[in-house]
């Protein structure tokens, strides 16, 4: 069993945030460590843990510790607030306790920290350490202090609940490969391949091309069809070309695991388009027309309810459940955080597949409804982040449905908006941290819309995080070579400097390298030069090696600058996100009605 994840909610601690995956997160948490230091997941950035006594200790937890209610918080030397802070009682504390808290902090801390960890060990409880170091932790990239957070609100497709991917897309696959076949596409001997794409790659619907682009937009893999092409290919098909998401006839960038059936099928058909065999079935077709037609015959398999239905019948075979998940959301409910479920997905849909994965791990017969203050189905995200709709109550078990015009808490209701759920639970903008896997429609829009912090449900990271920690012993020799090479180098572009100022019979950069024999500094830059080839032929093999570890199809060394593992999307990078962040005409731009249907 892996270990789960801690979290730090002013005076309460829970686990495990979410099924099974890696959270990279715009907002940052604090995970306990101690009783008196905790450290924030980011290794860089270190937050403090206040334990504080006095006047501003006024809401009591029990006889030993108080919280700071928001009428008497203040704003510490970080410029945080101090409301929700953990602090002693120190009249419950006794002065023998007291006495033995004397001494330079440095020392205190170090004491209590080991004391702290030996009661762990003696509890059978992980120590941080393991749980902040997983695969399936949350690496941030902004820090966030998460007593300011009033509620928390979750997607449920790959995010509360996630789908055996071979299973589910591969359902999707085939029913898309039906509907291709019955208007005469020619899809005899194709089969679903989950490895051929990721989240983060972006689609060139005009060259039939699947390219992988750095943070900055250029693109530097690129696979046409379903063979990679060579790096000089690239170079010559796009050049300097940047990636612009903005413009959506050129461009599909795959936001979610929903996108991986579309994109196989398209990277399959691309190749039986290039033999012609798609023109002798059904006439002159290009790329854009391709995409065209596939995204039609997956948006069939979505509407028609084939396979919604089969997976409700079937749930055991395409859904992952995690049984301490539920127990992670009741423990941050009982911290005091609301919680909320706002979901593309129907109400039917909704109630069968969360009733499957959370009620039987619920304690005393809850019901999955009874861990949220808050259920929104039919949300049609982003437009739920954007603009109003209609709110409907969802008043009987069989999904019958009333005009509602505002929410209360404990409802379920359908439609709505982000703007009506933020006045009925009297909180807004950076009080909600929302967390989904669908990077435009649930990270990007909540931000840019409403300010609310976000986090990022990355399960691709998985892997290469382990890849990344069972081969630092080959990365760190790697990165030796590397540096051997840096160092040779500089003296050896120091030497052609110095000759080249020679040969134009300029002095050099000394005097002493102005008098030197021609030879012996020739001899000097032909041995540094021949090193430096002999350290290439060694760096080069590896360079492959080591990104095979991450992907056998990219082979990106993460030796080399490459930062992704815990910035960005897998293969993709945090530019993609920026993009969608920061761009203000794309900001406006109202995107198609096919990302409404990405969750069924």
């Amino acid at each position: 069993m892996q270990t789960p994840l801690q979290w730090q909610t002013g005076s309460y601690q829970f686990t495990k945030f979410s099924p099974l995956t890696t959270m990279v997160a715009s907002s940052s948490f604090t995970p306990i460590f101690s009783p008196f230091t905790a450290f924030s997941a980011n290794p860089r950035k270190l937050t403090p843990f206040r334990c504080v006594a006095g006047e501003k200790a006024a809401v009591t937890t029990g006889p030993a510790f108080s919280v700071t209610p928001s009428n008497k918080s203040d704003v510490d030397y970080l410029g945080e607030s101090t409301k929700g802070d953990f602090n002693v009682n120190f009249d419950n504390f006794g002065g023998k306790r007291q006495a033995g808290m004397e001494g330079p902090i440095e020392e205190l801390a170090k004491l209590e920290a080991d004391e702290a960890e030996r009661l762990l060990r003696d509890l059978g409880i992980p120590a941080p350490f393991s749980a902040t170091h997983s695969p399936r932790g949350i690496f941030c990239t902004r820090t966030l202090n998460l007593r300011s957070i009033s509620a928390i609100g979750y997607d449920m497709d790959y995010t509360l609940m996630h789908y055996n991917v071979m299973a589910w897309e591969g359902r999707a696959y085939d029913y898309c490969m039906e509907n291709l076949k019955n208007v005469g596409f020619p899809v005899d001997g194709l089969s679903f391949d989950p490895n051929l794409v990721i989240r983060g790659l972006v689609i060139d619907k005009e060259k039939g091309n699947l390219v992988k682009a750095d943070r900055f937009g250029y693109i530097k893999r690129a696979m046409h069809g379903t063979t990679m092409l060579s790096t000089r290919a690239v170079s010559e098909i796009y050049g300097r070309e940047l990636v612009d998401l903005r413009n959506e006839s050129r461009w599909e960038f795959l936001n979610t695991l929903f996108s991986v059936s579309e994109a196989v099928a398209y990277m399959q058909l691309v190749d039986r388009l290039d033999e012609g065999a798609v023109e002798a079935a059904i006439g002159p077709l290009d790329y854009k027309g391709l995409y065209k037609a596939v995204g039609k015959a997956l948006f069939r398999a979505h509407v028609e309810g084939q396979l919604k239905s089969e997976i409700m019948s079937k749930p055991e075979l395409f859904v992952e459940p995690d049984p301490d998940l539920p127990l992670a959301l009741l423990d941050q409910k009982e911290a005091g955080k609301k919680l909320l479920l706002i979901t593309n997905s129907d109400f039917h849909y909704t109630d069968k597949m969360m009733r499957h994965s959370f009620n039987r791990f619920l304690p005393n017969d809850m019901d999955w409804r009874d861990l949220f203050d808050m259920v929104i189905v039919s949300a049609r995200k982003p437009e739920f982040f954007q603009m109003s709709h209609p709110m409907y109550e969802v008043v009987t078990g069989e999904g019958l449905m009333r005009p509602c015009f505002k929410a209360c808490t404990g409802g379920l209701y359908s439609g709505g908006s982000a703007q009506m759920v933020e006045s009925s639970l009297g909180v807004q903008g950076d009080e909600i941290l929302y967390v989904g896997d669908h990077i435009y429609t649930d990270v990007s829009q909540s931000k840019v819309h409403l300010r609310w912090r976000t986090a990022l449900i990355c399960r691709e990271l998985e892997d290469e995080y382990t890849a990344l920690i069972g081969s630092r012993a080959h990365r760190a020799s790697l990165i030796e070579l590397i540096n051997q090479k840096e160092v040779l180098g500089d003296l050896f572009n120091q030497l052609r400097l110095a000759l080249q100022r020679r040969m134009k019979d300029r002095p050099a950069q000394t005097f002493a390298a102005t008098k030197l024999d021609d030879k012996e500094l020739t001899e000097s830059m032909q041995k540094l030069l021949i090193v430096m080839q002999k350290l290439d032929e060694k760096i080069a093999p590896m360079l492959e090696t080591d990104g095979e570890l991450f992907n056998k199809r990219y082979k990106i060394s993460r030796a080399v600058g490459f930062s992704h593992a815990v910035c960005g999307v897998g293969l993709s990078g945090c530019w993609l996100i920026r993009a969608y962040c920061i761009g203000p005409a794309h900001q406006r731009k109202k995107r198609k009605q096919k990302n409404l249907t990405n969750e069924i």
